[in-house]
């Protein structure tokens, strides 16, 4: 079967609608013929279902290989995925996010598209805004959203990215107790005896310095302090205000605020909150606690980031990958203003 390459598609003949696309759902109908993305043209090339001329002259399959990836960004990429994806026996189309893939054993016209899958060189930095904008297409219609990203072998790791709640089902965010306290150089400590222990067994703040005093990460503290349970001093006696707080807490870490909103916005939501750093993340999260001596193990890590943050995917897959190993969910916590969205991010088999 004879088709002509015109800039970044393959128009075939009226032939075409019966063999390819009411046979095999390649291309779409246009006029009397049939009009193929360059990957389904590459894809059907290499299976000798049709031949491509440009000009006047035939391709063969590096030629147009060459010609194509000339025509269409990442051409290649799309092409590695789009070939396995139909060799795992999925029904394929083209979209505006990369691919629409049906469920195995339906088929255009039998049923919905269930995923879509947008393709990503392992080289790319990944802007969190495209993700999350990729996601609220394929969540607005009851779509799974994949992430193909392709290594520098070619080999290929499928990624599930969706929305996340953060509920927990902790009864109050802190108990009603007060307390003085003191920053010191990186941490705060809490002298009340009595408000310590309640926080520490009660609340699941900090860890205890010795039997009378508790010890806080700076995110605990300001949360603490926002809700009129500690006061906090300098080490000269002087009570800090709010705004000063935070300023000496973003000269220690740069990042400060961003991580206190959503350590708040978690704890808000009923969740027990505590440093992920021997994860390699921001925090770990507990849904709910029963008591100190009692803690199983937490169901997410959490890493804040924000609104313009650009993944580098081995990073990426580094966290998501441990995540996985240690049984726990991955959570992307991208600050958008006043609020807060996770994305779980988890890798998937197709």
């Amino acid at each position: 079967m004879k088709t002509q390459l015109k800039g970044d598609r393959v128009l075939a003949g009226k032939e075409a609608v019966a063999e390819l696309y009411k046979n095999g759902y390649f291309g779409r109908p246009k006029g009397d013929g049939l009009e193929l993305s360059l990957v389904e043209a590459a894809f059907l090339l290499s299976r000798g279902k049709l031949e491509i001329e440009l000009e006047g002259t035939l391709l063969d399959f590096r030629a147009f290989f060459e010609q194509a990836s000339l025509r269409q960004p990442n051409f290649e990429l799309k092409y590695i995925v789009y070939k396995d994806l139909k060799e795992r026996g999925y029904y394929v189309q083209p979209s505006a996010t990369d691919f629409r893939v049906y469920p195995r054993g339906s088929h255009p016209g039998k049923s919905a598209a269930k995923i879509f899958v947008h393709v990503q060189s392992e080289r790319q930095l990944l802007p969190v805004k495209l993700l999350q904008d990729s996601v609220a297409s394929a969540e607005n219609v009851h779509k799974q959203f994949i992430l193909a990203v392709v290594d520098e072998e070619s080999d290929l790791t499928f990624y599930e990215v969706k929305t996340a709640v953060s509920k927990g089902e902790m009864p109050e965010p802190y108990p009603a107790v007060k307390s003085d306290s003191t920053f010191l150089e990186d941490r705060v400590i809490a002298w009340d005896a009595q408000a310590s222990e309640t926080l520490y067994k009660r609340g699941f703040y900090g860890k205890m310095l010795d039997s009378e005093r508790l010890q806080l990460s700076l995110v605990e503290s300001l949360y603490l302090f926002s809700g009129g349970v500690i006061t906090v001093r300098d080490r000269k006696g002087k009570v800090f205000s709010f705004d000063e707080f935070i300023e000496k807490a973003s000269e220690i870490e740069s990042s400060f605020l961003r991580k206190y909103n959503v350590y708040k916005n978690l704890r808000n939501s009923g969740n027990v909150v505590k440093t992920g750093f021997k994860f390699g993340t921001n925090f770990r999260v507990y849904r709910k606690v029963e008591s100190i001596e009692r803690i199983s193990h937490s169901e997410y890590l959490v890493n804040a980031i924000p609104e313009d943050f650009e993944f580098r995917l081995s990073v990426m897959s580094g966290a998501v990958r441990l995540a996985n190993s240690v049984r726990k969910t991955m959570l992307f916590a991208v600050e958008q203003g006043e609020e807060i969205e996770y994305l779980d991010i988890s890798r998937t088999k197709m």
